[in-house]
């Protein structure tokens, strides 16, 4: 595995733009667990490698779509998870969890208005989904400093 280290958008993260086995020797439980763990360790070049496999492996996986869109938006790189948002947007249609994802996309990038549109349609979609209240209240509060 090689890589280049960096900063993420969140300060210190390690980014890394990664190399992983070949596809051959992979399969969808150990991809999704490799993903998932290099996302909780801000490892996000090798959780968008992973994410990237898994739907190369399951092309309508929509939890692939979800993390390889996050990943690619802890990394700065919006023009990537747009496309795949727009993707993941005609797989799956309109639905809190990608609203909510596409909001958080905006707040990364500093579009205030933007996140907050998406989080209101995430949040009248799933009205009791705390992650969406508290994205709405972090930004609230933002706003408000």
């Amino acid at each position: 595995m090689g890589g280049l280290a960096g900063q993420s958008a969140f300060g210190n993260a390690k980014v890394a733009s990664a190399e992983i086995p070949a596809i051959g020797s992979a399969d969808k439980t150990t991809t999704v667990a490799q993903a998932r763990a290099h996302f909780r360790n801000a490892d996000y070049g090798y959780s968008a490698a992973y994410y990237k496999r898994l739907i190369e492996m399951e092309p309508k996986n929509h939890e692939g779509y979800v993390g390889l869109g996050a990943s690619y938006d802890r990394l700065g790189r919006f023009d990537l998870s747009d496309r795949v948002y727009a993707t993941l947007y005609t797989l799956k249609g309109a639905s809190a969890q990608y609203y909510n994802n596409v909001g958080y996309s905006y707040l990364l990038r500093g579009n205030l208005t933007g996140a907050l549109q998406n989080f209101r349609k995430a949040q009248k979609l799933d009205p009791e989904n705390m992650v969406i209240s508290n994205n709405i209240l972090m930004l609230s509060q933002a706003a408000q400093a």
